[in-house]
């Protein structure tokens, strides 16, 4: 048999064809999932894995959860072992057996060519339900795994093309909404999608071409990462940031810290001097942990790299079990995948100094709400229950860079600005409740010579019955942090104000029941970061500014030591130029 002579051409080919393959398969979710969470805001991933389940391409919808899927890929190829065959297919949720987060169902589906076991597709999605003791999963109350959700160990639900229905009626019996059975479906759909495109690619060029081009991407993917590492420094760095109550202590806190090691080509993220796990489900599995970690490092480097096992190799990461970011069974740990924002500020507090043009300032904290309850709508003894996360509330802004501005309303660093905003239309037909407003807030950026991205205010009035409002994040005590002399953003806050006049401000880890019909729900979603001195920022930028409504006259003063005329909006160049200190 004659040796394969690697095509450097086909190799930049085989990565093109790969990654369109995991978008077809993105697309083909979207179209055809029914929860707003992942038709609309895309909180799901799709991605092609080798035989082994080492990661050939993926789609970066939502990055935490993107590089959780190799690892689970990886156990079932392993667990399974002998006994995978064409038309089967995998559930996994289960957290301490790679799993990032319980809502997070993923589907996997061994893909043939002929007889040989040539690689996987998978899918995985934020699921609207996973039982549990709270509808929607999310419990600040838990403080162990089985009050939070089905755990779903790597199970066969399809074998040889048969459905197990036995396997499948117990999943979903332990599941409230059937919505969440044709999600999966289209988790199915999405990787049998995938399966077709690769066995036609593979037919297309042979097996064995294929298998040494595959090999041949790996390494010059592991070189352009080497190469990025390489633009570092040697040395070691370290950074930390501070995870504010665990849910169940008022006033507690728990820090990440991290090591960075630098040398060559090789970067190592050791995380063994951070704090313990906590009692409640303020905890991350180290699959979410080192999603964080590798989503936050990505951002620092070429963008252009291809998304596959070369690009990780490189890249070490220690996180000790019984640690916040590695909590140990039996643990709640459903908060785990919003962890990595204070992940993500450890990191970038690390290294800002060294490449600080790489490094952008804090980004917006998570604060996340859902809302669950009865639809009155569809009759006032209707037992029919909803389940919807506020994606376009919880969307703050992102930290600036030394030449640029940070990105408003992007969302959450884990998703690296992924999420999508529910359309308004639809979240009134989703749930009983009625946007009155969404809309940018002033003020919200951290002032800086770049200044950081927006965030935003949004009001809705509760409708239905029996309604409830979980909440989850953090951003309400330390706002996101500037930079060089920039400013730090806004705080997060989320109040309901109910119809008899009260008000109750939600803590960041909250479980609010009996919340009336026609209670106001208001969020804020606090601004990104500034980057350098504001009064560094050209003065007819500012005033740009004041004039749409995004900085006030007074912060425009305070801040930028920019005076515009609160009526006309002009601005006084001469009052400018003495608050500034110039001629």
């Amino acid at each position: 048999m004659s040796k394969i002579v690697v095509d450097k051409v086909l190799v930049s080919i085989l990565g093109r064809a790969l990654r369109a393959i995991t978008d077809e398969m993105s697309i083909s979710m979207e179209k055809s999932s029914r929860s707003p969470i992942l038709c609309e805001a895309r909180d799901f991933v799709t991605g092609l894995y080798d035989a082994e389940g080492n990661m050939l391409e993926q789609t970066e919808n939502l990055p935490i959860l993107s590089f959780s899927l190799s690892p689970v890929c990886k156990h079932i190829a392993q667990k399974f072992a002998g006994d995978v065959f064409p038309g089967d297919v995998f559930f996994h949720n289960d957290v301490f057996s790679f799993g990032n987060q319980n809502n997070d169902v993923a589907a996997f589906k061994p893909i043939f060519v002929g007889e040989t076991l040539v690689g996987w597709a998978a899918c995985k999605g934020h699921q609207a339900d996973i039982g549990g003791a709270v509808r929607g999963g999310y419990n600040p109350s838990a403080t162990e795994v089985w009050q939070e959700a089905l755990r779903i160990p790597a199970v066969k639900v399809y074998e040889r093309g048969k459905l197990r229905r036995d396997v499948w009626d117990l999943i979903f019996a332990n599941i409230r909404l059937s919505i969440v059975q044709e999600d999966m479906r289209a988790e199915i759909g999405s990787c049998t999608v995938g399966e077709r495109r690769l066995q036609a690619l593979i037919e297309k060029y042979g097996l064995e071409s294929f298998e040494a081009h595959k090999q041949a991407l790996f390494e010059s993917t592991r070189a352009l990462m080497e190469a990025e590492i390489a633009k570092i420094p040697d040395g070691i760095y370290k950074g930390e940031a501070t995870s504010h109550f665990d849910g169940h202590h008022p006033g507690s806190k728990a820090v990440v810290r991290v090591t960075i090691t630098v040398k060559g080509g090789h970067i190592r993220f050791d995380y063994s001097e951070t704090d313990p796990q906590t009692t409640g489900f303020v905890n991350g599995t180290f699959t979410s942990s080192a999603s964080a970690t590798v989503l936050t490092f990505l951002q620092m480097v070429d963008p252009r790299i291809p998304h596959n096992q070369g690009m990780v190799e490189p890249i070490e990461i220690i996180i000790p079990e019984g640690t916040l970011l590695n909590a140990a069974y039996p643990a709640a740990t459903t908060f785990g995948n919003h962890l990595c924002p204070n992940n993500a500020d450890a990191i970038m507090r690390a290294l800002s100094p060294v490449i600080p043009d790489r490094v952008t300032a804090g980004w917006n904290q998570l604060l996340c709400s859902l809302s669950t309850g009865r639809d009155t709508r569809k009759g006032a003894d209707t037992k029919e229950t909803y389940v919807d996360i506020l994606f376009m509330g919880l969307k703050g802004g992102s930290g600036a860079l030394p030449d640029c501005d940070g990105y408003d309303h992007i969302g959450m660093i884990d998703a690296s600005g992924g999420v999508l905003d529910q359309d308004y239309g639809m979240f009134g037909q989703i749930s009983p409740h009625r946007v009155l407003s969404h809309e940018y807030a002033c003020d919200s950026a951290g002032p800086g010579r770049q200044r950081g991205g927006l965030g935003v205010e949004t009001r809705y009035l509760v409708g239905g019955a029996d309604t409830q409002v979980v909440t989850f994040g953090d951003g309400d005590i330390e706002p996101a942090f500037g930079l060089s002399g920039g400013g730090n953003g806004t705080l997060n806050f989320i109040d309901l104000e109910y119809p008899d006049g009260t008000r109750y401000r939600a803590t960041t880890k909250d479980h609010v029941k009996g919340v009336p019909a026609g209670t106001l729900y208001v969020q804020h979603a606090g601004g990104g970061g500034g980057h350098g001195p504001p009064h560094e920022r050209p003065a007819d930028v500012v005033a740009r500014e004041v004039r749409d409504g995004i900085v006030s006259v007074e912060a425009a003063r305070q801040h930028y030591g920019v005076a515009v005329d609160p009526k006309s909006f002009a601005l006084d160049i001469a009052e400018t130029a003495r608050m500034r200190g110039s001629p």
